[in-house]
């Protein structure tokens, strides 16, 4: 074996390959409430007492203790709504903000849509024009925004080409003003699970990692930025039930490791007790042998 060939193997013992990865161990989360929700088609947020569930074009508000509707936004009559298809959302400072797409329009628009999640009133746009794909979910965390621009391998309906290709999805890291700093790629094992659709969820854990979620399976995939590359690296996977995918959020009011999400089928909301995750593992990046003497 050639030094070449052995600096490529231990490199992708390293960092499980060429995009790849090595396995990794799963838990299960502990169900706690399901509410059905009438809009419960795309993603969920959560705040201190409310919990707020949009459709492609709809939010509606309720009491996270009952279930119970407190308000809808736009109300039963949207004619004239600018809105395509929101995805996911997050309650912010007493703000809702949604990912919004033109989705499955092409070329593919994304823009943030901005509610006072108390008067439920859209307050503030901000719109990416042409740009990576499909925006899927926003999140704010350590002093940034972070979302997902989605692409798919599914070729829509009267379109010729496949919508993006998923391969093409990234995880983005924003500015305040929304403004993207960094972004990353998913490993090839869990693109080929989301396939053909694409990343619809995120939400960063207390725990420092990443919750992420495809389209229609009922688990979610755990996370954390690489030290060197651009491949995001995945520490556990967490089967849930009733949830299929679609947007998620943690509960950053002070419940002890809970997360909410939708069963878009069923029309579901779920509260889930999130297991600790003590099996992960950060990258490394191996130091230069020095050269001898």
């Amino acid at each position: 074996m050639t030094f070449r060939q052995i600096s490529l193997f231990v490199l992708c013992s390293l960092f499980g390959g060429y995009g790849h990865t090595a396995e990794v161990p799963a838990f299960e989360a502990e169900l706690l409430q399901v509410f059905d929700v009438p809009i419960a088609k795309q993603g969920v947020a959560v705040g201190g007492e409310y919990f707020y569930v949009v459709d492609k074009r709809a939010i509606s508000k309720h009491v996270k203790a009952t279930g119970d509707l407190v308000s809808f936004w736009p109300g039963d009559d949207d004619a004239g709504n600018p809105l395509i298809h929101m995805d996911g959302l997050i309650e912010h400072e007493g703000q809702l903000f949604a990912a919004h797409s033109n989705y499955p329009e092409s070329p593919m628009t994304s823009s943030v849509e901005v509610w006072d999640a108390e008067a439920m009133q859209h307050v503030a746009s901000h719109s990416f024009g042409i740009n990576r794909g499909s925006l899927t979910w926003l999140d704010w965390h350590a002093g940034s925004w972070w979302g997902a621009f989605a692409n798919y391998d599914k070729v829509q309906s009267g379109q010729l080409n496949p919508y993006g290709l998923t391969n093409n999805t990234q995880i983005v890291k924003f500015d305040e003003n929304f403004v993207v700093t960094e972004s990353w790629t998913l490993p090839h094992n869990i693109l080929d699970r989301i396939r053909p659709m694409s990343n619809s969820g995120g939400s960063w854990g207390p725990d420092g990692y990443l919750y992420l979620t495809g389209h229609d399976h009922g688990e979610i995939y755990v996370m954390e930025l690489p030290l060197a590359g651009s491949v995001l690296h995945q520490v556990a996977t967490v089967m849930v039930p009733v949830m299929e995918g679609q947007g998620i959020a943690w509960d950053r009011s002070g419940e002890v490791r809970n997360l909410w999400g939708i069963n878009k089928q069923q029309r579901k909301v779920a509260r889930l007790k999130m297991p600790e995750i003590t099996a992960g593992r950060s990258q490394r990046v191996a130091e230069p042998a020095r050269p001898a003497d």
